[in-house]
């Protein structure tokens, strides 16, 4: 069976507590015919927690226990049952998937191998980014710095202070206890709403394994002047370096104006007002630079795990180094570089120039030869890019993509599709059940002229789930494809 002799990489990096991946294999490795998956159902109750995302305000539940239940519903669980039950989530969406393609197959079978997920290596205070919203307290005060509780269409919003949630490290929260002391000593109001007026907004916290910080300071100009602004930023940086602020020890503070809820640095530049222009990561041996509006993966411990198993799923062990890798929504080129060693030739296509300059620094940063990112949007990059390297790779052209939830534009399915070079795709998602089963369906249907989907179909070899947010309901789901 290919898919066996592509996947020896589980047996040398990856150990299950209870399963080892070569047992899982084992058991239908001699038997010669498409392994099937019976699905179990879900831990009692997962559904209904699913429904509720915003939990019921009611009076005998603290404030602090509401927001665990928004922000990590799954806190309550142990580690093992939240793996379980993160499990039984995948096999179920993916049974949708092999019911699809194979409508006679019995109900809730999967007709492909799913791998066990695999466990984040820290699994309390792991989050590298965590961004802090401003709005009314529980005892009203407007400029409480903290996450939500509650609807805004439903007139009940509270913001909460996050110092007792398991995925938040202690510096994040330490940020944000400070950055709600200097607006509440500040004259200017919080922005709560823009049309209401007010300055102050979010703050976004980054920090590296190397313990480094940075800070993000979000501000609504409103009517101010430059001059005026001014007088308040220098507040702001005097506070955090020689006021009570300069326990966090930031080597980071940026500020950005703006008034939109988000905008890039093109649309409004991020002001460097003391320390580093950026912080860096380490993973696999490769060093990442990250900006402050850079996408880099929240856990930085469970990265080694994705990266890993997408490297090897791109170019299995058994297979010499060769052809050509293409990064689709490449981001800051993380996922390519870290699979570079099994290639000789990256190229990443990704809207967000800054996560273009980001990556091609980071390529130089690892001294990396034969790589090339290119900005701008991948429906109408990649149709004619995938034609020029078949014509040039022979057959060597393997794709990983990861994009936003929203999925991949049907233009990009498409390009992928019909290019019969591309005879190995990775697929990241952390939402299969939305706009990405569109994208595999398409992926592995029948060719439809209509469609203009014309290229063989891919099959999915093997799944591997990878938890990347203990205590959420979240992970991530690696799928190759192949023809």
């Amino acid at each position: 069976m290919a898919y066996l002799r592509s996947y020896v990489f589980v047996r040398r990096i990856f150990v299950w507590p209870k399963l080892s991946f070569s047992s899982h294999f084992s058991s239908f490795s001699s038997q010669g015919t498409t392994p099937t998956v019976q699905v179990t159902p879900l831990v009692k109750n997962y559904n209904k927690r699913k429904r509720h995302k915003k939990p019921l305000l009611v009076d005998n539940v603290s404030w602090e226990e509401r927001l665990a239940s928004v922000v990590t519903p799954l806190w309550k669980l142990s580690y093992d049952e939240q793996l379980e039950l993160k499990q039984k989530h995948q096999e179920k969406i993916l049974a949708e998937l092999s019911g699809y393609l194979h409508s006679q197959s019995p109900p809730g079978e999967i007709s492909f191998p799913v791998l066990p997920i695999l466990p984040s290596p820290v699994r309390d205070a792991y989050r590298n980014k965590s961004t802090f919203s401003v709005n009314k307290g529980v005892d009203g005060n407007p400029k409480t710095v903290g996450f939500y509780v509650g609807r805004g269409r439903d007139g009940n919003i509270v913001c909460v202070n996050g110092d007792h949630l398991l995925n938040m490290p202690e510096k994040h929260k330490q940020v944000a206890r400070c950055y709600q002391e200097f607006i509440r000593r500040s004259p200017l109001e919080p922005c709560l709403l823009f049309h209401a007026g007010g300055h102050w907004r979010e703050v976004t916290v980054r920090t590296n394994a190397a313990g480094h910080t940075m800070a993000v300071v979000y501000f609504h100009p409103q009517e101010l002047t430059e001059d005026e602004i001014a007088v308040h930023k220098a507040e702001l940086v005097e506070f955090f370096t020689t006021g009570e602020g300069s326990v966090c020890q930031l080597d980071s503070l940026f500020f950005q104006e703006s008034a939109m809820t988000r905008c890039t640095h093109e649309d409004s530049p991020y002001q460097l007002l003391y320390g580093w222009t950026h912080i860096h990561e380490e993973v696999l041996g490769f060093r990442f630079r990250i900006s402050p509006d850079a996408f880099f993966q929240v856990n930085q411990a469970a990265a080694h795990v994705l990266y890993s198993t997408v490297r090897d799923l791109c170019v299995p062990i058994s297979e010499d180094k060769g052809g050509t890798l293409l990064d689709v929504c490449c981001g800051t080129g993380a996922m390519g570089i870290t699979a570079f060693p099994k290639v000789e030739r990256l190229i990443g296509v990704e809207l967000i120039e800054q996560a273009v300059e980001d990556a091609r620094h980071n390529a130089a940063l690892n001294n990396l030869r034969n790589c090339e990112f290119i900005s701008g949007k991948a429906e109408l990059v990649l149709p004619g890019l995938v034609s020029q390297l078949s014509c040039k790779e022979g057959g060597r052209l393997t794709v990983v993509v990861n994009p936003a939830r929203a999925g991949l534009h049907h233009r990009v399915i498409r390009a992928l599709r019909n290019q019969a070079a591309v005879r190995r795709l990775v697929y990241v998602s952390c939402k299969p059940d939305g706009e990405a089963m569109r994208n595999f369906r398409e992926l592995c249907c029948a060719a439809d002229p209509k469609r203009k989907l014309t290229g063989e179909a891919f099959s999915p070899s093997v799944v591997v789930p990878v938890d990347m947010f203990p205590h959420t309901q979240h992970c991530e789901l690696v799928i190759l494809f192949e023809r």
